[in-house]
C-alpha cells in the first residue's frame, strides 16, 4: 500500500507543479490569512483545491488535513489521512523564488508511510515510501553520516541561535537557510546538510512528508525535546523539529538540554 500512494502522490505532486507554475508566470492575486498566519496566494488555493479532489476521489476512505482547508475532527476517525502543504514557502513564491515546494503525505495511525517533496522550479521530486527507501528523482539518497559537531552544517533560522536556546554555548555549525520546511528537511535527508533545527511548534503539513524523507535516507528525526514525532494529532503541531545523522542529532539534542 505505501507503494501504491506513493505512486499517487507523485502524479498529484506533477500536477500540482504545473498549476502553480501557471500563477507564478503572471503573478498571483496575494493576501494575508487573519491572525497572522501568513500570506496565502490564489495558487494555494488552486493546488489545494486540485489536490483535494484528485487524493480523495483515489481514496475516499482516507482523511484529510491540508494547510489551505478548514480543519475538522473527523480525520480523527480515519485510519489513514492524507496531510498536505499545497505551497510550502509561499513567501518564496511571491517573491519569484525557486524554492518553493509541494510537500505530500500519508500518514497510517500516527506514521508517515508515504510522502513526496516537489521543487517543480527546480525540477527535484523527493520521495518516499515506509520500508522501501528514499529517492531524489529516482535515484537514492542518504543521510550525512558525519559522526559529531565538529564541521556540521545546519539548517536553521536566525534566532535559533539564540544563545538562551544553549545553556553550554551556542554550537559551532556553519549557519545556512532556506525558505521553505519540507525543502530543508529534504536536504538534510539528500545529505547536502548535516542538520535542520526548527525550535517553533510545527504544522503537520510542513514536515510530515519531510520527516519521512529522513527516516528512510538514516537520519535521526524528533521534536527538540528528541521524543518520536507523530502524526494526525487533535492540533496538528508538533513541538519543534531536529533532524541530522545520528551523531550530530545527539549533540545538538545534548546542546539544547544542556
Amino acid at each position: 500500500m505505501p507503494e501504491a500512494d506513493l505512486a499517487l502522490l507523485e502524479d498529484a505532486a506533477r500536477e500540482a507543479g504545473r498549476i502553480a507554475l501557471g500563477f507564478a508566470g503572471r503573478g498571483a492575486e496575494t493576501w494575508d490569512k487573519p491572525g497572522g498566519l501568513g500570506p496565502v496566494t490564489e495558487a494555494d488555493l488552486a493546488v489545494n483545491e486540485m489536490l483535494e479532489a484528485r487524493l480523495r476521489d483515489a481514496r475516499p476512505d482516507y482523511g484529510w488535513l491540508s494547510e489551505e482547508s478548514v480543519d475538522g475532527t473527523e480525520r480523527l476517525e480515519r485510519d489513514r489521512v492524507f496531510v498536505i502543504d499545497p505551497i510550502d514557502g509561499t513567501r518564496n513564491f511571491i517573491e519569484g523564488g525557486e524554492s518553493w515546494a509541494h510537500a505530500l503525505a500519508v500518514v497510517e495511525r500516527g506514521t508517515v508511510t508515504a510522502a513526496v517533496v516537489y521543487l517543480p522550479v527546480k525540477g527535484k521530486l523527493y520521495a518516499a515510501a515506509r520500508g522501501a527507501g528514499a529517492w531524489l528523482n529516482g535515484r537514492p539518497i542518504r543521510a550525512s553520516a558525519r559522526p559529531d559537531l565538529s564541521g556540521a552544517t545546519m539548517l536553521a533560522a536566525k534566532p535559533t541561535y539564540d544563545a538562551r536556546h544553549w545553556p553550554g554555548g551556542v554550537p559551532p555549525v556553519t549557519r545556512v537557510y532556506r525558505p521553505s520546511l519540507a525543502y530543508r528537511l529534504a536536504l538534510v535527508a539528500e545529505g547536502r546538510f548535516d542538520a535542520m533545527l526548527t525550535l517553533r511548534d510545527s504544522w503537520e503539513w510542513d514536515i510530515a512528508a519531510g520527516e519521512l524523507l529522513l527516516r528512510e535516507a538514516g537520519a535521526a528525526v524528533s521534536d527538540r525535546h528528541g521524543a518520536a514525532l507523530r502524526f494526525n494529532n487533535a492540533h496538528p503541531q508538533v513541538k519543534g523539529v531536529l533532524a541530522a545523522g545520528a551523531g550530530v542529532h545527539a549533540g545538538l539534542l545534548a546542546g539544547l538540554s544542556g
